[in-house]
């Protein structure tokens, strides 16, 4: 296993493929990466020398945010939206989908396991 960014990637793939282990790293930016730093996207990662790991680290750090700071960023993005108050922060602060989906019928992964509620007995005469 290479270490690139505090996070382990298989030896055994593609250089395009491996990199997207990396949070914030998907197909067209791992591409760019590896073009940018002269490596064959095809090759896999047990074949890169320390070079290339060299180069590849520093066009990441350059360029992009990943792991950690990304995730940190994302969680104070949605932080600011619920001091804020507006319509997603709400939406966000009380777990209910935020980009306009229904919520009569589905919306369970945000809304979690299904409480049953309880109906009211009729009265008896």
């Amino acid at each position: 296993m290479a270490r690139i960014v505090g996070v382990d990637i298989p030896n055994n793939k593609r250089g395009e493929v491996a990199l997207t282990y990396v949070y914030g790293i998907g197909r067209n930016r791992a591409k760019y990466i590896l073009e940018t730093a002269g490596v064959d996207v095809n090759t896999k990662v047990q074949d890169w020398n320390d070079d290339q790991f060299a180069a590849i680290r520093k066009v990441i750090g350059d360029n992009f945010k990943v792991e950690g700071e990304l995730r940190s960023e994302n969680q104070l993005n949605i932080k600011r939206l619920m001091d804020i108050g507006c319509y997603r922060g709400i939406r966000h602060r009380i777990g209910l989908p935020v980009r306009g989906q229904s919520t009569k019928n589905n919306a369970r992964t945000r809304k979690g396991k299904k409480k049953t509620v309880a109906n009211k007995k009729k009265a008896t005469k």
